[in-house]
């Protein structure tokens, strides 16, 4: 078992006994503690820890996606939240294949989350099932493409206007 402050390891030990297979993993990096947990499952956590009768984790601080393209789940959705009178955080992960890149919304539990997934769809193609306005937000509506996952190059490789000799290529 993990090696962590006693609060901590007592929300893991709620979290286990709430939710028992659906917590796949858990770590406490640098006293952050971070758990993974199954895609169904994933809002039902979040409405757990926003509605804990004692300090609740009521601030979602952040929402983004990963793109981990080696292996067979290789997308990801990364939660961030903060219990701000107990000034504890939690880091909440769950992995889907890229065919599946669905998940309930989480504007229900926090409004916050609005933009957040906006802009996790945006650059990765995560759909958030419910959401009340699904669409682009920095890129153009008519992109084909989701400019996060490192299956796209970094640079436009269709430039002609740059030397590389510039930039050591």
């Amino acid at each position: 078992m993990l090696t962590m402050e006693s609060t901590q390891q007592s929300l893991l030990e709620a979290l286990l006994a709430q939710f028992g297979e659906a917590i796949q993993h858990a770590s406490d990096p640098h006293g952050f503690l971070t758990v993974e947990v199954s895609k169904a499952k994933v809002h039902d956590v979040l409405a757990f820890l926003a509605s804990l009768p004692e300090n609740p984790f009521s601030f979602l601080t952040d929402l983004t996606g990963i793109h981990y393209p080696d292996q067979a789940a290789d997308l990801g959705v990364i939660y961030h939240l903060h219990d701000l009178r107990g000034n504890r955080r939690i880091r909440i992960k769950t992995f889907m294949p890229t065919a599946q890149a669905h998940l309930p919304t989480a504007t229900d539990i926090f409004p916050a989350a609005n933009w957040m997934e906006r802009e996790t769809f945006d650059f990765f193609g995560i759909h958030f099932d419910g959401h009340p306005n699904l669409k682009r937000i920095l890129n153009m509506d008519d992109m084909l493409i989701h400019p996060l996952r490192k299956e796209f190059p970094l640079e436009d490789q269709s430039r002609k206007d740059k030397n590389d000799a510039m930039f050591g290529r």
